[in-house]
């Protein structure tokens, strides 16, 4: 039995290949394309391994995937990958409609032919696991209801849209050809290994250096922040009961404004690692123009896979980040890793 994860290196799948292994006997075939955000440091307890199993690749190659679909035989596809920073989508689009789109549509198309050529048990079996975001669903005014997951789509940036556009290649495809698709909309995830240029690690290590936290505006949009290991073990209980052709939200129910995670995140850092000069370090904090388009409120209604499947989260979003500083002070040299480094020292390690 084997899994085949699309952007296991990023910060969520890393997390989920890694608590994954610590649970099952389960291969996993890893593909990413190792682009900035990808870093092989995120999973380097997996070294030696034998049941991770690393592919260098781009989700758009077609033959390679269906190759590793035809090699491995891989009773589900994972599909992290993708392109996710909304400053980047709006500086430069096009990556996310080469990955977001394009690369959903490659990985969609193998997959179809793989599925199809299985053993009917085998097909039955099979599941495509799309992780989307609560981005799609676009702002909610500040009394409105948190969006279910029939809520309308009102994408408002080139990474949401992207994402959007994706979501409905992934749908139609269980429509139209009956490939036993699961998707799923998180909300904002945090925790270890994140990459830097996310709003909680990037304030950390701004932070520590003395230099200004640039917070969009008055600050307050509305995020739910939802720890990492929460999200997969939802994603774990889709994989073994979520039903086809369904979509599932997956947040903490917790909204917090950027304001107060920024202030919070100070306050932690006062504790455990006081400024030099005895400030405190929300003084650094600067608002700055906002982005264009910039939503002011995403929520998730997180009901039907309570009910349906009994998660919810049980990371409590003080003590998640309390831990999450923690972290990121025992690893100061996280922010300046170099992927390309990383990579080599991987590959050098393999047997």
């Amino acid at each position: 039995m084997t899994l085949l994860v699309t952007g296991g290196a990023g910060f969520i799948g890393s997390h989920f290949i890694l608590e994954w292994l610590n649970r099952h006997h389960e291969a996993i075939i890893n593909l990413d394309a190792l682009s900035y955000a990808g870093n092989l440091a995120n999973l380097a307890p997996l070294q030696q391994d034998t049941r991770h199993h690393f592919v260098h690749g781009d989700i758009r190659d077609r033959e390679l995937v269906t190759r590793l679909l035809t090699e491995y035989q891989p009773r589900a596809l994972v599909h992290f990958a993708a392109q996710t920073h909304v400053d980047r989508s709006i500086d430069g689009p096009a990556a996310f409609i080469q990955t977001n789109i394009d690369g959903t549509y490659a990985l969609l198309e193998a997959c179809r032919h793989y599925w199809r050529e299985l053993p009917e048990a085998q097909a039955a079996g099979f599941r495509f696991l799309h992780i989307s975001t609560d981005e799609v669903y676009g702002s909610l005014a500040p009394t409105a209801d948190a969006a279910t997951e029939t809520h309308p789509y009102q994408p408002s940036s080139p990474y949401s849209a992207s994402k959007a556009a994706s979501d409905h290649l992934v749908m139609s495809w269980h429509r139209t050809y009956g490939l036993p698709v699961l998707m799923s909309h998180c909300s904002n995830n945090y925790g270890p290994r994140q990459f830097p240029e996310k709003l909680i690690p990037l304030f950390i290590s701004k932070a520590l250096a003395g230099q200004p936290l640039p917070l969009y505006g008055n600050g307050l949009q509305q995020r739910d922040w939802l720890h990492v290991a929460d999200h997969c073990a939802a994603l774990r209980l889709l994989l073994a009961h979520g039903a086809p052709g369904e979509r599932y939200n997956i947040g903490s129910g917790t909204e917090t404004s950027n304001l107060e995670i920024a202030l919070t995140l100070c306050a932690l850092l006062d504790q455990r690692r006081p400024r030099a000069d005895g400030r405190p370090y929300a003084e650094q904090i600067q608002h700055v123009a906002d982005r264009p388009g910039h939503d002011t409120r995403y929520a998730l209604d997180t009901g039907k896979i309570r009910r349906q499947l009994g998660w919810q989260a049980s990371t409590v979003l003080a003590e998640g980040l309390s831990a999450t500083v923690d972290w990121s002070l025992q690893h100061p040299e996280w922010s300046a890793h170099d992927n390309a480094d990383a990579a080599i020292a991987w590959r050098q390690a393999r047997p």
